[in-house]
Order: C-alpha cells, then structure tokens, then sequence
C-alpha cells in the first residue's frame, strides 16, 4: 500500500500559539491534510490557549486544546481527523466547554 502521508518531514521548531498565524496548513497524527488556521482561541487576559477554528474542505471545525498534537514553524498536527472534529453552531454542546461556543461567536462576527 502506498504511503498517503502529505505532511510535510521537516515541521520545523515547535512554537507557541502566540505566534501561529492564520493559513497554517493543519494535519492530523496520520500526516493527512486537515485545513487551515482559520482562527487560534485564547483567553485574551491570561493568554491561555484554548483551540482553533479551522477552514476545512467540509467547513469550519474546532480542535480544542487538548487536540492539538503540536504547534510547529510550517504546520499543525491535531489528533483526530477534521471529520471527527465538531461544526461551531450557535447550539453549541456546553461539555465541550465554552471554546465551541466562542468559535461560533468568532464565525458569526462581522468582520
């Protein structure tokens, strides 16, 4: 079987949320292409890192923080596939905590 592996070899240094910036190309573990950066959710405040909103071929989803494998110079990698990642809607689901909801918000926003 062939390898379907796009990720790309060298990611570069690992990075902090602080610095990604939109259109950073995002993979999950398997090396297949997710999206983009749409969006990094954080507490302003405290500059905690709460997750991303992501530009996918199938719409925007939200990876929390606990999804996110790794911060990189060239790239994302998020545990699960976008598929399995869930749709910001207004009826966000609360156990997901409040970054569904504020990606939501985010999408909704004028711009």
């Amino acid at each position: 079987m062939a390898d379907t592996n796009t990720a790309p070899e060298d990611l570069g240094a690992p990075q902090s949320f602080l610095v990604l910036t939109d259109g950073t190309p995002v993979y999950d573990r398997s090396g297949e292409p997710a999206g983009k950066v749409a969006h990094v959710l954080a507490d302003d405040k405290d500059e905690i890192f709460q997750g991303l909103v992501l530009d996918t071929g199938d719409g925007h989803r939200y990876a929390a923080a606990a999804q996110v494998d790794g911060i990189y110079e060239r790239a994302v990698i998020i545990g699960p596939p976008a598929k399995d990642l869930p749709e910001p809607s207004e009826k966000a689901d609360s156990s997901l905590g409040d970054g569904l909801r504020r990606a939501w918000e985010w999408l909704v926003r004028p711009k």
